[in-house]
């Protein structure tokens, strides 16, 4: 192989399997199933997408009378299964009596194979039988006898040879798989007019990080009255505080909603020492961390200038009087101030300058963030 890094949308994939080694593989498969079915013709099932460039290769090195067909079933979203499996393409034709081999690109999890092997099992077939080029033993279920296995492979997500990210890689003659990097959790802090929201959305996208705003999460919840929303807005109709726990379950559901995200960026959150512990609480259970907690730092005079400008254009009562505006500074203040002593303790947090292009802000960001892999 080439040793070269690819990159598929916004992932990095890295060299896994050569050609040589995969047709070395199917040529062996096909010398197990001649051996078992060399005397009568076969139907050998292709299963659609990711099996055509398999079956193509398998029957150049078949060399004996066979037939086939395919199937077409989808269960895949980027780089997770819907664990729904559809029915695209269904099952060939005259195939009562006839010995059915299913070509699948892998197995994984098993409910695909689940949903093939019911397909079949309604026909009248003489017998069907399931050929694997890739098996991942460690998460498939064993529900099904796999009969024929051409590489057995550990659980990671694979890309070329036929299967693909969100359609690309396909035609890639190697297989590539998915390179792992360690996942970056950011906490970003910065006093109103600092620019974090601009800045959050420039590095979600050049680190394919989930931007999570408490506000918004929170506003989201109670507008589509989830169950999550209805509690948190049954203590802010009494005129109470929040509790922590609903506002973690919240991001809770937030992270799982987003299992392709290489990280979070967690915005609003946390406000206080109890609840950036309550927030390292919830993330170790999930075997990940905060890694760095940024601060966007500026002069409060520029930052007053800042959202003074910015009232005129949003109409925002808040951003127009400059009493109000150094009020909420003061309260950043002091209620940053205990969150800073808690992260420092931890050697995680760091104080960025805010102040310049916005593009300057994001290589300064960049470099801290960078210097965490």
């Amino acid at each position: 192989m080439n040793g070269k890094l690819i990159k598929l949308h916004d992932k990095v994939f890295k060299p896994f399997l050569g050609e040589d080694r995969i047709l070395e593989a199917i040529n062996k498969m096909a010398d197990q199933i001649a051996n078992d079915y060399k005397d009568e013709v076969p139907i050998f099932v292709g299963v659609l997408n990711g099996a055509f460039m398999f079956v193509s290769d398998f029957l150049k090195a078949y060399q004996y009378p066979c037939e086939v067909s395919f199937v077409r079933l989808s269960s895949y979203q980027g780089l997770t299964s819907t664990g729904i499996v559809e029915t695209l393409l269904d099952v060939p034709e005259n195939i009562e009596g006839r010995s059915i081999i299913i070509l699948e690109d892998v197995i994984d999890t098993g409910r695909t194979l689940k949903k093939l092997v019911h397909l079949f099992s309604q026909t009248n077939a003489k017998e069907f039988k399931i050929a694997s080029l890739f098996y991942k033993s460690e998460i498939y279920n064993g529900e099904y006898a796999i009969d024929y296995v051409g590489l057995e492979i550990p659980d990671t997500f694979i890309v070329g040879y036929g299967l693909d990210y969100n359609e690309l890689g396909r035609n890639l003659r190697e297989v590539y798989q998915l390179n792992q990097t360690n996942m970056i959790n950011l906490v970003l802090f910065g006093k109103p007019g600092a620019g974090k929201g601009t800045q959050a959305g420039f590095l979600k996208e050049k680190y394919n990080l989930k931007h999570i705003s408490t506000g918004d999460v929170f506003r989201y919840n109670i507008k589509n009255g989830t169950e999550l929303g209805k509690l948190a807005k049954s203590y802010i109709d009494k005129g109470d505080l929040v509790p922590d726990e609903v506002t973690i379950d919240m991001l809770k559901d937030e992270v799982e909603k987003n299992p392709q995200a290489s990280g979070f960026i967690f915005d609003g959150f946390p406000r206080t020492a109890a609840q950036a512990e309550a927030l390292d609480n919830f993330l170790e259970s999930k075997d990940m961390q905060v890694d760095a907690t940024i601060a966007l730092e500026a002069e409060d005079d520029i930052l007053v200038s800042r959202l003074l400008e910015r009232g005129k254009e949003s109409g925002r009562s808040d951003d127009q009087d400059e009493s109000k505006i150094r009020n909420r500074f003061d309260e950043y203040n002091q209620k940053t101030a205990p969150l800073k002593a808690y992260y420092e303790k931890q050697g995680k947090f760091h104080s960025v300058n805010g102040i310049g292009e916005i593009l300057e802000i994001t290589e300064r960001l960049s470099t801290v963030i960078d210097a965490l892999a």
